[in-house]
């Protein structure tokens, strides 16, 4: 069997040149799959659970934009943070594309193209549908910018949990304790889970409430896991 080192794989220049348009991609992937997560959802509460439909994520959209003018300080304006990670989005999906242009020649009262008006009718069919993932595709981006914003927090969390249980590991060790490999390898799994979820809810749930709670609780937990999962450190260091 040939040597990996032999072929074009992941190795030297080409793999450092790689390896950072691979992550972009994945990243892309993986955040066009939370939006059309988002999506869907909204889609279930407008047409099927809310009797207001349109206007309650409306609603909540606009909540949620407020509530960050509170999260505001002389060192990070995230309301305008938020503002712009929203209109990314939104450009990114609607404006590229060209729905948004399409949806405003549809409202003139112009002639349109041949191509236009065939297209109108399937627009005009679906055009609840695509309102609530316009603003839905908003308030996902609203959303991201004050999970991010939360980032700093967390990494400092962590690096503190790391450092933590790395002196108990090496306290352990001195008093020849016994190191645990499963307690390490279930720490950091839970780790990965724990933040999958705490961003799925931040980012999906379809009411608008301080998420602040959610991430202090998160965050808790986090430093717990790493702590114990850096304690238990099986390998050398």
């Amino acid at each position: 069997m040939a040597s990996r080192n032999a072929t074009f794989y992941e190795t030297g220049v080409s793999g450092a040149f790689f390896a950072p348009l691979r992550w972009s991609f994945y990243v892309l992937i993986l955040l066009l799959a939370l939006i059309l997560a988002a999506w869907i959802v909204d889609w279930i509460f407008v047409f099927r659970v809310w009797p207001d439909g349109l206007g309650r994520l409306q609603a909540i959209l606009t909540e949620d934009l407020a509530r960050t003018a509170r999260l505001d300080s002389e060192y990070f304006d995230i309301t305008r943070f938020a503002m712009h990670a929203a209109n990314v989005l939104y450009e990114g999906i609607f404006g590229i594309t060209g729905i948004h242009d399409m949806g405003a020649r549809f409202a003139d009262a112009a002639a349109l193209s041949i191509p236009d008006t065939i297209v109108r009718s399937t627009y005009v069919a679906n055009y609840q549908a695509i309102q609530v993932a316009m603003i839905g595709t908003q308030l996902f981006g609203v959303r991201l910018a004050v999970l991010f914003a939360y980032w700093p927090l967390i990494v400092v969390a962590y690096a503190m949990a790391m450092t933590d249980g790395l002196v108990q590991r090496c306290l352990r060790r001195a008093g020849g304790g016994n190191e645990s490999a499963n307690i390490y390898h279930r720490a950091k799994y839970l780790q990965v889970a724990l933040l999958a979820s705490i961003s799925a809810l931040c980012l999906l749930l379809p009411i608008s409430i301080d998420f602040r709670g959610i991430l202090l609780l998160g965050v808790t937990l986090l430093v717990l896991l790493a702590r114990y999962q850096w304690a238990y450190y099986k390998k050398h260091v």
